[in-house]
């Protein structure tokens, strides 16, 4: 019989209802009868104890707010009835010491990627089209149009059809077959953005860190790049930004600078010739087995729900400290949504400087915040609070939780690309298109999202394994879900159990034998993180 409340942690003075409960009904927990004095809805939490106004309200083991008025024992947590509170952070409290888990079952294991030059390894063979400037994003999208109709499957879209029966009044409308793909083992791709001119030059230079991040990925086999040639992001900073990441880096990068190519016609003549020569290349690397320790893999939230932090981000958690004693690298990022957990993390930093490097990186972010008129306690979104992630730091310590138990190795910026293995912490926005992108952009090769309201984020060369928090959302979106944890939720599966078959479906999915169901829907979303304001 399933529970109907559970404490996240031992010390928590709060409970989180995993099932709906009702006005009046008393539940027997830990020894003492809990009177629920209110419908409370299954995600959100009630009171363990009597709370006086100010009160400290504790989940995870950590402050996640302060009761806002007299909270009676038994009552729903509302944002009516509490407030956003954290704990003040200092430099290193405490030493750390860590317990690798046992990977005698995965240490021999292998995928079979895509192997570069410079050691890394891809998950995907990606051929990747994208401007230096919005001005060439028209030149992008014929390209675009150009490619995908001659080298990939035509594929009917089903609501086209619908379309054309409804325009035609005839209800049986016309089949029109697919054809095959020209070449079987590179996927071409193609971004757009609203960046490089326009903004200040600080926007520009992290745009160029992030696309060189992009090139420099290991799914990626070679780039086209345009350029209109009078906009901030010239070629050269894009250039010096290749060169910074990798100063040996040796795949094909095609440039081409519209203003000294004369008309359209000319230059996009020449860019499908040289393009197309230079995909046929690409197309003959093949897979070939690589250890998990070439895995690295991004670890991203989104439409977040009361169970998240209780069932897929400690899946999550538990996979990263796999792949950190496997010499795997996973990536923690989304600085809003660590608010409030930053002193366990400036504890866990292997050097001091990273410790002090995040702290910065974290009071410089949210000084920006509140210059703007807002705040970190802004971060929950209506759907958050809809199903019970109430504060800003309730919702920060569950996202923390897909970061696991291992030593910080290294502390990155926007931008900045992974150098070294195991838990990496990278500054990005909470949201969720920009974190991922950023996540990518510094060398993920996987990304897993996890959701419990559902959210179809994509890729355009990384795939975005979608985990869910609970089954009532797999089961409504299945298009969109690829692996559920609420098993853990009913009690089932332990979190070990559970992580233990992701790192498999993650094996699957590098190994090119499961597509996401991200890549499946051709979900391919970009967008850059604009520190600046616009000029």
């Amino acid at each position: 019989m399933q529970k109907k409340i559970m404490k996240v942690n031992a010390s928590d003075n709060v409970a989180v209802a995993l099932v709906n409960l009702k006005a009046g009904e008393v539940i027997s927990f830990e020894g003492q009868d809990i009177k629920v004095l209110s419908d409370t809805k299954s995600k959100h939490k009630i009171a363990l104890e009597r709370f006086e106004s100010g009160e400290r309200i504790i989940m995870y083991g950590v402050l996640v707010g302060s009761a806002n008025g007299v909270i009676e024992k038994g009552d729903v947590l509302t944002v009516e009835n509490v407030k956003h509170q954290s704990e003040k952070v200092f430099g290193r409290t405490e030493t750390f010491s860590w317990t690798a888990p046992n990977v005698d079952k995965w240490k021999d294991k292998t995928f079979l990627g895509y192997h570069r030059e410079d050691g890394q390894v891809g998950t995907e063979n990606v051929w990747l089209f994208f401007p230096l400037v919005f001005c060439e994003n028209r030149n992008i999208e014929i390209l675009k149009e150009v490619f995908e109709k001659e080298l990939l499957k035509q594929k009917v879209n089903p609501h086209q059809m619908l379309l054309r029966s409804l325009v035609s009044g005839n209800e049986e409308t016309e089949v029109v077959s697919t054809t095959p793909d020209v070449f079987d083992n590179i996927d071409v791709k193609f971004i757009t953005h609203p960046g490089g001119c326009g903004g200040i030059r600080q926007d520009s230079e992290s745009l160029a860190k992030l696309l060189a991040g992009y090139v420099n990925n290991p799914n990626v086999a070679g780039a086209t790049v345009l350029s209109l040639g009078c906009q901030n992001l010239q070629i050269s900073v894009f250039k010096e930004a290749l060169h910074n990441i990798n100063p040996n880096l040796n795949k094909p990068v095609l440039i081409y600078e519209q203003q000294q190519m004369g008309t359209v016609d000319e230059m996009l003549t020449a860019i499908v010739k040289e393009s197309f020569e230079a995909i046929k290349k690409a197309n003959n690397i093949k897979r070939e087995p690589a250890p998990l320790s070439k895995l690295r893999v991004g670890l991203e939230c989104g439409g977040s729900d009361g169970f998240s932090g209780i069932s897929a981000n400690p899946t999550l958690g538990a996979v990263s400290d796999l792949l950190a004693a496997l010499n795997g690298t996973a990536v923690l990022a989304e600085f809003p949504e660590l608010c409030g957990v930053e002193q366990e993390l400036v504890n866990r930093c292997v050097d001091d400087e990273d410790g002090k490097k995040f702290l910065k990186l974290m009071k410089a972010y949210e000084k920006s915040v509140v210059d703007a008129g807002s705040g970190f306690d802004m971060n929950p979104s209506p759907g958050n609070i809809k199903d019970g992630l109430i504060t800003d730091a309730m919702k920060s310590a569950g996202a923390a939780k897909k970061g696991g138990t291992s030593p910080v190795q290294d502390v990155l910026d926007y931008g900045e690309y992974i150098t070294k293995p195991g838990l990496n912490l990278l500054c990005t926005p909470g949201n969720d298109v920009e974190s991922t992108t950023g996540l990518v952009g510094s060398g993920a090769n996987v990304v897993l999202f996890t959701t419990g309201l559902g959210t179809p984020t994509g890729n355009p060369i990384a795939p975005i394994i979608k985990v869910s928090s609970n089954t009532e959302l797999a089961e409504r979106m299945p298009d969109i879900i690829d692996i559920e944890t609420g098993a853990v939720i009913r009690g089932e599966k332990t979190i070990e159990e559970m992580a233990d078959e992701m790192l498999e479906f993650i094996i699957k999915v590098a190994s090119g034998e499961v597509q996401t169901k991200a890549k499946l829907l051709n979900q391919n979303d970009f967008i850059p993180w604009r520190r600046g304001v616009s000029l």
